[in-house]
């Protein structure tokens, strides 16, 4: 990293004007700017007007002397990472700890070797500089993320609504036409429409939430009473139309009269993308199962598919947001990766865990708990 001494300040601070000049001339030489005080007080205030760099400080001083200088400054929020170079002939051990204890940088001790005190200076600056290219590439980084983010989020946002309008008005056409009444190709066409907008909604309404939970928008809004079975039915219910463009039926098997007290929008998106995911990789004709089992205090829901199942180098990446990864599906469906991150997140600030078994060629379970309400 490459430093301009000129663009850095040093306030020097000694009662002896031999040693100010001395010290204004040595770093002004290396090319620095340079501030003078001759007691702790000056110091302060042209601390306060000009905010330098670097302050070289001389502790026993007339009016104030630095180690109280020294206190202050730690006292002033944005004064109080001005690292300071203490600067006396007082050097005795009990001294320097005295000065690292107020928060000196370093400690230089009279008669001072010039090369020495250059070498220190030069090393603070160099932090200096460093801590500022940090600090703006974190910014610039900061500024970045927010700029993405409301873009991901003025997408989903904006497209969501036409594509849900879009897809209610396919799933209307697959119903109210009869297959012998069109051409093949043409009744083909359609289930395709109707299968990428659904694929289109699901990526969006993903993408808002996951936008929403990064940037910590997304709240967990719990309802009390919330019947589970009810809430499974209608989740299936309605990809239950999704399924049948792949002739693959979905099973409801056993059954549940308890309540929850749950995020019912995170809890149907984990389970809408459980079974979404099932359907995507299983096969023309198959089954999916979507099973409740009670247990003590919780429900656990399990989604079987049979399908392509999961290798097992991915099944290591599966809830890894910096490696998250997508696949193709049985009939060459696209997917984003985001499901089964949302799944799990939604699911633990639900009080539960997502775990899973798969066979690659054999098919996956998904499961989830949801915490009983009493």
């Amino acid at each position: 990293m490459e430093i301009n001494n000129s663009e850095f300040t040093i306030l020097i601070v000694d009662d002896v004007d031999a040693n100010v000049l001395l010290l204004k001339l040595l770093i002004s030489k290396a090319g620095y700017k340079t501030l003078t005080a001759f007691n702790g007080r000056d110091a302060l205030e042209i601390v306060e007007k000009h905010r330098p760099d670097l302050i070289l400080l001389d502790i026993m001083m007339p009016i104030m002397d630095g180690h109280e200088v020294a206190r202050r400054l730690r006292e002033m929020p944005d004064k109080a990472e001005i690292p300071i170079i203490f600067l006396s002939a007082l050097n005795s051990t009990e001294d320097i700890v005295q000065g690292f204890k107020l928060g000196a940088a370093d400690y230089v001790s009279k008669p001072f070797n010039k090369d020495e005190l250059l070498t220190r200076i030069n090393h603070q600056v160099s932090l200096i500089a460093a801590k500022r290219l940090i600090s703006r590439q974190t910014e610039e980084l900061r500024k970045t993320i927010i700029g993405r983010d409301k873009l991901y989020s003025v997408i989903a946002h904006d497209l969501r609504a036409p594509i849900a309008s879009i897809r209610m008005v396919m799933e209307v056409l697959i119903a109210g036409i009869k297959r012998e009444n069109i051409d093949e190709d043409m009744y083909e066409l359609l289930i395709m429409a109707n299968r990428l907008t659904d694929d289109s909604f699901t990526l969006l309404d993903n993408l808002l939430k996951w936008t929403k939970s990064q940037t910590g928008r997304l709240n967990t809004v719990f309802q009390d009473n919330v019947d589970v079975m009810n809430l499974v039915s209608g989740v299936v219910e309605v990809l239950r139309a999704v399924a049948k463009l792949k002739n693959i039926t979905i099973n409801i098997i056993g059954s549940t009269e308890r309540i929850a007290r749950i995020d019912i929008d995170m809890v149907k998106t984990a389970l809408r993308n459980l079974i979404s995911n099932a359907i995507k990789f299983s096969y023309d004709g198959s089954v999916v199962d979507v099973e409740i089992v009670e247990e003590p205090e919780r429900i656990v829901i399990f989604v079987k598919d049979h399908g392509a199942g999961i290798s097992m180098e991915n099944q290591e990446r599966l809830f890894k947001s910096e490696s998250h990864f997508t696949s193709f599906g049985t009939d060459n469906e696209e997917g984003s990766g985001l499901g089964l991150l949302l799944c799990n997140e939604f699911v633990k600030r639900n009080g539960g865990t997502l775990g899973f078994t798969s066979q690659e060629g054999i098919g996956s379970i998904f499961s989830f708990d949801i915490p009983t309400q009493q």
